[in-house]
This record gives structure tokens, C-alpha cells and sequence, in this order.
């Protein structure tokens, strides 16, 4: 009799857990799903990723509900970036929102199945994920970050009229950087200036890099570059020490440390991509989806690092309109 009721009891659990399991199965049938990937853990890339997210589920797309929101990061790490994207397509996503260039130039290899949207991607051809930003033709679209590198280095100019020469730091490696910095560099000739330029390959390589520029320039510049940007404190604190001014090609790196740029909303850029996300899951095709190019950028200035280094902004300066002090 107790052999009876213990195979009972078995039987039970087994009916109880395959029915669970088969709940837990069924529960993502029929849903989108929705699949986001980062290169890093970073405030403007996670700002980005928030903004995807909350903007999705304002237009109906509820994670539970109605579709599957899965994000991940690599962690700076482009092998990760690998398995990431891999895992994406294996587990047939309806779309991948890419973040950062490094990001959306490993999901183009799953863009033949899957489309695709990057957000803060500063030159999206240069990263070879389009050929036109009217007519995207590689299953791919997105949100452009583009950095005003000729108006930053103006407005470095402006505060620092005695500039002769600019230092810049960057990671070779990412396709957007380099773009960037080759903007930097033709127009410094244009204008007669020189510069100098360090390269790094891993956050690691920063402080010294950093410790070499300073001695060799007036002002250093950084694009939006993902090394850079994680490794931004240990940067500003190093030119900090030299009394060099740094600007940066976002916002986040200025509220790290950097002295000033000229940039978008990362609030808005992720909203934007969340909304062109919805037309392609309506059915809509990429081709038909031009990337979108902010035009609409604030100025945004760390009075605290100003302080550090011995500026001061004038009154005219601060009473600009869109000018956003991150440093109070």
C-alpha cells in the first residue's frame, strides 16, 4: 500500500512539473520577441537601452505580456559580443536593436534573417552597415549619434582661443572613432592647427596614454568611443592634473569628467529607435526607414572640472540657451 502511494505521489510531481514546464514553454509562443544588445555597461548606453525599453511599452509592447524584451551586454568584450548576437538568431528574435557601433557591425551578420536597428552609431556607413542613410539596403537601420566634430573643435576654439595644438585619444579599432578623428584632423589642417594622437585598444591602456598626450597639446578631443568613454574618469582626472581641457562626443563623458561637448539626448535617441523598432514589427520595411540624423544638439559643460583646471565660463556663455551644466 505505501509502494502504491509513494508511485502516486511521483506520479503526481511529474504531472505537476511537466505541466509547469509546459506552461513556462507555451507562456512565450506567439510573442515577439525583442532582443537588445550592448557592447557595455555605460550611463549613455544604458540610458539608450532604458529608453528603448520604457518607449516600447508606452506603444504596447509589454515584456511578459505581449512580447519577449531580452538585453544583454558584453561587457566591453566583442567575443561576447559574438555569443550575444548568435544566441539572438538561434532564438529566432523578430528584430535586434543594436547599441553602439561595435554592436550593430556583429548583428550585420545576422541581417540577412533578422532586421536590424542600431542606435548611437556616429557614421553608419563608415561601419559599413549601410550605404545610404536615405535608402538603408542592408536590412539594417537605426538612430545616429553623429558627432559635430567640427563644431566641438569651434567651440574649444572659442573657450581656448590660445589652442595651437589639439591632442586626440581614441580606439582605432572602432570604425566610427576613426571616422571621426579623421574629421578631427582634416579640419585642424583646414584651420592650420596641429595635433597629436594617441591609440588605445582596451581601457587598461587610458592613464598612460593620457599621461603621454597631455605633455604634447593644449586641448585633447575624444569622439564617442566606447574604450574611451569607460575608462573616461581615469582621462579627466589625468588632464585635470595638467590643466588640459577634454572634449568629449557625448554627454555622459562630460558628466564623467570631460569639460564640454556638443551632443544629443540619449533619452531621445532611444525613443526614436523604440519607435522605428514599432514600424518594422507593424510590418514596415527597413528599406523604407531612412536612418535618422539629430540635428537638435545642447551644449552641455562641467563647471566642477572647469574649476579643477582653472576656467571659468562667462555669464554670456551660461546664459546661452541649451547650454546644460552636468557639473553642478
Amino acid at each position: 500500500m505505501k509502494n502504491i502511494i509513494k508511485k502516486v505521489l511521483v506520479l503526481m510531481t511529474v504531472l505537476v512539473l511537466g505541466t509547469a514546464l509546459f506552461a513556462g514553454c507555451q507562456s512565450n509562443e506567439g510573442k515577439v520577441r525583442i532582443s537588445i544588445a550592448q557592447i557595455a555597461d555605460h550611463p549613455s548606453l544604458d540610458t539608450i537601452r532604458d529608453s528603448i525599453i520604457a518607449q516600447l511599452e508606452a506603444q504596447g509592447y509589454k515584456d511578459g505580456e505581449n512580447c519577449v524584451i531580452v538585453a544583454k551586454s558584453a561587457q566591453g568584450e566583442v567575443s561576447n559580443l559574438n555569443t550575444i548576437i548568435d544566441n539572438f538568431a538561434a532564438n529566432k528574435s523578430d528584430i535586434i536593436i543594436a547599441i553602439a557601433t561595435p554592436t550593430a557591425m556583429q548583428a550585420l551578420n545576422v541581417a540577412d534573417t533578422i532586421p536590424v536597428l542600431f542606435s548611437a552609431v556616429s557614421d553608419p556607413i563608415a561601419a559599413g552597415l549601410t550605404t545610404s542613410l536615405e535608402h538603408p539596403d542592408k536590412n539594417v537601420t537605426g538612430t545616429c549619434d553623429a558627432v559635430p566634430v567640427t563644431r566641438i573643435i569651434d567651440l574649444a576654439l572659442e573657450l581656448f582661443p590660445q589652442t595651437k595644438t589639439f591632442g586626440f585619444i581614441y580606439n582605432v579599432s572602432e570604425a566610427s572613432s576613426e571616422a571621426n578623428i579623421n574629421a578631427a584632423k582634416a579640419y585642424c589642417d583646414k584651420k592650420g592647427l596641429s595635433y597629436q594622437e594617441v591609440s588605445v585598444a582596451n581601457t587598461s591602456e587610458i592613464q598612460q596614454a593620457t599621461r603621454s598626450l597631455v605633455t604634447r597639446c593644449d586641448v585633447i578631443f575624444t569622439p564617442t568611443d566606447n574604450t574611451v568613454a569607460t575608462g573616461m574618469t581615469s582621462l579627466a582626472e589625468i588632464a585635470c592634473e595638467a590643466n588640459i581641457p577634454v572634449f568629449a562626443g557625448a554627454d555622459s563623458m562630460v558628466n564623467d569628467g570631460a569639460l564640454a561637448t556638443i551632443g544629443i539626448n540619449y533619452e531621445d535617441l532611444g525613443r526614436e529607435t523604440a519607435k522605428m523598432a514599432v514600424r518594422v514589427l507593424s510590418g514596415e520595411k527597413i528599406a523604407d526607414i531612412p536612418v535618422m540624423v539629430f540635428d537638435d544638439l545642447d551644449t552641455y559643460i562641467n563647471t566642477a572640472t572647469a574649476a579643477k583646471i582653472g576656467f571659468t565660463f562667462s555669464e554670456d556663455f551660461l546664459a546661452q540657451d541649451r547650454v546644460i551644466d552636468l557639473g553642478k
